[in-house]
């Protein structure tokens, strides 16, 4: 399970960062405000969790992050940031099947496939449902997560589609 945070609608992180599981991710997305990071690093450390910084390679640095999460407009930065950072953990967003081939290609460790079902993101687009998603994931060159709309009514939809895992903001909010 990856979290990821949006500071609209996760104002408080560090408390569901607290109630994740060990071996659980959390993108911190700090959108202009990169010392709303607070406790994260701590919580990640003490807790087992893994912590990706969205599109903020300084942040990602200072914070000690075990790497990035870039947003699909930014996955050309990729083969910069693996020749920098090879311990680094890079994941990108994507959105078609061409982006999940353009990040495994310039080296993405995993990709966050978007948008599954209906979001209440601004960002989200036309949801491609779990049928699309499923074959999409198989022939992914790279691990894939699906995002967007994702939460328990409907996560077990998607246990046959050969993702390796799920990423959410609204489905861990407090």
């Amino acid at each position: 399970m990856l979290f990821v945070t949006d500071p609209e609608r996760t104002p408080d992180p560090a408390a569901i960062a607290r109630r994740l599981p060990r071996g659980s991710g959390i993108v911190y997305r700090a959108f202009g405000a990169p010392d709303a990071l607070g406790d994260l690093t701590a919580i990640a450390r003490r807790t087992g969790l893994t912590l990706l910084i969205g599109a903020d390679e300084r942040l990602a640095r200072k914070a000690a992050a075990q790497g990035l999460h870039l947003p699909e407009r930014l996955v050309h930065r990729l083969p910069r940031l693996r020749a920098r950072y090879p311990r680094w953990l890079i994941t990108t967003a994507a959105h078609s099947p061409a982006a999940v081939r353009r990040a495994a290609r310039l080296g993405a460790d995993a990709v966050l496939l978007s948008t599954i079902f209906e979001s209440r993101s601004p960002s989200a687009g036309r949801p491609i449902g779990p049928i699309r998603l499923a074959a999409i994931a198989r022939s992914a060159p790279v691990p894939v997560y699906a995002l967007g709309g994702v939460g328990m009514k409907n996560a077990r939809r998607l246990l046959a589609s050969s993702v390796v895992g799920i990423a959410a903001v609204d489905a861990f909010r407090t």
